[in-house]
């Protein structure tokens, strides 16, 4: 899958992905201090996920209607490295095939699916 994450969620859940042989850009690797609509812009524009822990994300695409390919907003109580994969890999084990076009919202325990653009 392609996907592009969010510099809040971190370098390490960046490596991780593309060791289980995804397409990812990092935003912390390549555009470091882009603001929220430039991130969104790209991640649509290169038809990729955009995996976050900021919830104004949530704002742009239900408020202000931007275009997606698919949201991943991690809402975690833990916000370690280690957390954020292990919920990652949760979720891609469930939902790979049923991840573009939506807002994914994603705790320790639940996974809420909202509507496909």
């Amino acid at each position: 899958m392609r996907f592009l994450v969010d510099e809040c969620t971190g370098p390490a859940v960046a490596q991780w992905l593309r060791r289980q042989n995804h397409d990812v850009i990092s935003v912390f690797d390549e555009i470091r201090g882009a603001d929220d609509r430039e991130v969104i812009q790209k991640a649509c524009e290169e038809n990729r996920i955009l995996i976050t822990n900021d919830k104004d994300f949530g704002e742009l695409v239900f408020r202000e209607k931007k275009p997606h390919k698919g949201v991943i907003l991690l809402r975690l109580e833990d916000e370690r490295a280690a957390n954020k994969i292990a919920v990652l890999k949760r979720l891609l084990e469930k939902y790979e095939n049923s991840l573009d076009g939506f807002f994914i919202v994603v705790t320790e325990t639940t996974v809420r699916i909202a509507g496909k653009t």
